[in-house]
């Protein structure tokens, strides 16, 4: 029992300490050898897979390079150069226009020295370093080493403790993260309004206080019980985070297969809580772990938080799934914070319950709503499952999905939601709803003003509180919007920068992959690097970079909220050459146009496994959107930019690129 305790109190620290996850791709050895006066330091660099950390000599105006640092030198002489094994590979970095050396996997320096003195004493210092992977760059680093030599040491493994410079090394995107986790906890307590789970509260709660134990070991039984919960949850998310990691994420995520089968999977969860279907886990499997509930202790406590798992599924596994479905894009984070947020919910009633049972008296009791919980959820699943079919469609150009369809079926699912929530719909398991409560009334008014807000989306209205979830405004048929801004023209005052020509960016040529692709806002611009380039030097202009996606999110709202800013807009109609790179586009790109990439050696046969490739071997990153301002010589402006939807710090961003590149002029 108490090696079961401690086997479920690690998953539980695990699961928290991989919540507060930092980057730490380089993890250091340091051990010595030793053979009389003289002696070997070795420092060993394990590598994560994906990463690479850079040489000992590296060109100025580059990464910051391995170095070793010894806080005495005094006690020895160095004896030879650094040894390096293996040899670090040789690249040519088209951002720093330098050729760059770097190790992948794994690396081993060694240092001979000569000892000055005989007796026993440390030789101190740090390690100083810099890691790149596809996505993203750690800043400079310090790791300690203490080497204890002594007379007669053949081997010792020397103390390790990390040293972060300047601040931690938070993963990206954790604003993201914890608004996942803030909409997985609300999934738990929609869970727990389900007729599979509501009633087992006073069940589960009387079976604890009338156990035959004393009220406080019923209560330790009690919590552990909820922990119990939470455990198996983080271990479902930590599952799926192995399976569905960072190597699968760009099939996951762009790839039509995967998105279809989200896609019917959330139609199939949606019909179930309609109640054409009832999604049962096997019999025997509930039988089985009932069975050791009459164990009772911590293992019966435990077996009762799986049987409730269990037993629940048919309404809790559309839930769950959904979560999990929407983190299985390949950041390992995601699928374990979603069931770590969706399980301190669905476990906080029982717990809280069993601790004070008196609060039994003002549950609600079971009814009818709570298959009207149900069935609200089977809207919304069915709603946010068209987001899959829509990034296949968008992805492949199949023009299935345009914008205005999107959302003729979204404003018919909440049309009929408001019907339903007022009693005009009714499903096979609903109670007849005579009259209409007050919270029900609210609901319906809610879902009604989001169908109102949602019909001048199909006129050409950005919708920018959704637009993220929408497919893109160019694939509407009918802007009544951008019609009205043409006439207009925008009916903003030009505004430019001193020095420039504040004459609009007229197109050089037609745009390559123009029939399919299309800037938002009736900005005009290029799909192809080259030609982008090329129209940017004969016009002398610089050059605004969007590394964009159909699937991206984040790309959309930028879009949306950023880029419609009269401000925004105006710098890149008029003082930029605007090019568009889709990272995930699937069109098929002629032979000749094939390239090979110099960071994993594969042929680049897609357009978007092109530009996905350029993006990384150039700029060190493939996260969208990201924004990049270079002059005519392809050289940056500024430091490139990632997602922020402050529009201020946006024009700022364009401003001081125009003003650099009128300095190089």
């Amino acid at each position: 029992m108490k090696r079961f305790f401690l086997f479920v109190c690690l998953i539980l620290v695990i699961g928290t300490h991989l919540f507060a996850q930092i980057l730490e791709p380089v993890k250091w050895n340091f051990t010595s050898k030793q053979d009389g006066q003289d002696a070997t330091l070795i420092f060993n660099a394990e590598i994560e897979e994906g990463w690479h950390l850079y040489d000992t000599r590296l060109p100025e105006g580059g990464p910051v390079k391995t170095s070793i640092h010894y806080s005495d030198s005094s006690l020895f002489d160095l004896v030879g150069e650094l040894n390096k094994d293996p040899q670090p590979t040789e690249v040519f970095d088209k951002n720093f226009n330098l050729t760059l050396r770097y190790f992948t996997k794994q690396v081993v320096f060694t240092q001979k020295i000569r000892l000055k003195k005989s007796e026993k004493y440390e030789i101190k210092g740090f390690v100083e370093f810099m890691s790149c992977n596809d996505e993203t760059c750690t800043p400079p680093a310090e790791t300690e080493f203490n080497f204890k030599i002594s007379s007669g040491l053949a081997r010792q493994q020397a103390e390790v403790q990390p040293v972060l410079k300047g601040d931690s090394l938070q993963q990206a995107g954790s604003g993201n993260l914890l608004r996942f986790l803030f909409f997985s906890f609300l999934a738990g307590l929609a869970a727990i309004l389900t007729p599979c789970v509501f009633p087992m509260i006073p069940m589960t709660v009387s079976f604890f206080m009338n156990s035959g134990e004393s009220k406080l070991r019923s209560r330790l039984n009690a919590a552990f019980y909820g922990l119990s919960i939470i455990g198996i949850y983080t271990i479902i998310g930590t599952l799926v985070a192995v399976l569905f990691g960072p190597g699968a994420a760009n099939w996951l995520s762009t790839h039509w297969l995967p998105n279809l089968i989200f896609f019917a999977v959330f139609i199939l969860f949606a019909f179930s809580f309609f109640g054409m279907f009832e999604i049962v886990l096997p019999s025997w499997l509930v039988n089985k772990s009932d069975q050791q509930v009459d164990k009772g202790g911590l293992m019966g406590s435990f077996f009762m938080a799986l049987t409730l798992v269990l037993v629940s599924f048919s309404c809790t596994g559309p839930i769950v799934g959904a979560i999990l479905v929407e983190s299985a894009g390949g950041q390992i984070l995601k699928p374990i914070i979603g069931m770590f947020g969706f399980s301190m919910a669905f476990a906080l009633p029982f717990t809280l319950f069993a601790l004070f049972p008196a609060w039994l008296n003002n549950l609600p009791k079971s009814g009818g709503w709570l298959n009207s919980v149900k069935v609200v959820l089977g809207f919304l699943e069915l709603a946010l499952g068209l987001k899959f079919l829509s990034i296949a469609d968008q992805t492949y150009h199949w023009r299935i999905l345009d914008r205005e369809i999107y959302l003729a079926i979204w404003i018919v699912i909440f049309v009929l939601l408001g019907f339903y929530l007022l009693g005009k719909l009714k499903f096979v398991h609903d109670s007849e709803v005579k009259l209409v409560s007050v919270p029900r009334l609210m609901l319906s008014i809610l879902t009604f003003s989001f169908v109102v807000y949602l019909i001048p989306g199909m006129f050409g209205a950005p919708l920018k509180g959704i637009s993220g979830y929408l497919p893109p405004q160019t694939t509407h048929d009918f802007d009544l919007h951008q019609i009205i801004r043409d006439e207009v023209k925008l009916g903003i005052p030009h505004q430019t920068v001193s020095g420039m020509s504040g004459m609009p960016v007229e197109i050089c040529d037609k745009p390559k992959f123009g029939e399919f692709l299309h800037l938002p806002h009736g900005l005009e611009g290029y799909f192809d690097y080259e030609q982008g380039m090329a129209c940017a030097r004969k016009q002398n202009k610089p050059v605004f970079i969007d590394f964009t996606g159909h699937g991206c999110v984040n790309c959309r709202e930028m879009e949306a909220n950023v880029w419609s800013d009269p401000r925004v807009l105006d710098r890149l109609r008029n003082n930029f050459v605007v090019i568009a790179l889709y990272v995930d586009d699937k069109s098929d790109l002629p032979e000749n146009e094939w390239v090979k990439s110099t960071y994993d050696g594969k042929v680049k046969t897609t357009l978007g496994r092109k530009y996905a490739d350029f993006q990384i071997t150039r700029y060190g990153v493939n996260a969208q959107p990201y924004y990049v301002l270079l002059d005519r010589k392809e050289q940056l402006l500024v430091q490139p930019k990632a997602y922020d939807l402050n529009a201020d710090n946006f024009v700022e961003f364009l401003d001081t690129a125009l003003a650099e590149f009128q300095k190089r002029k």
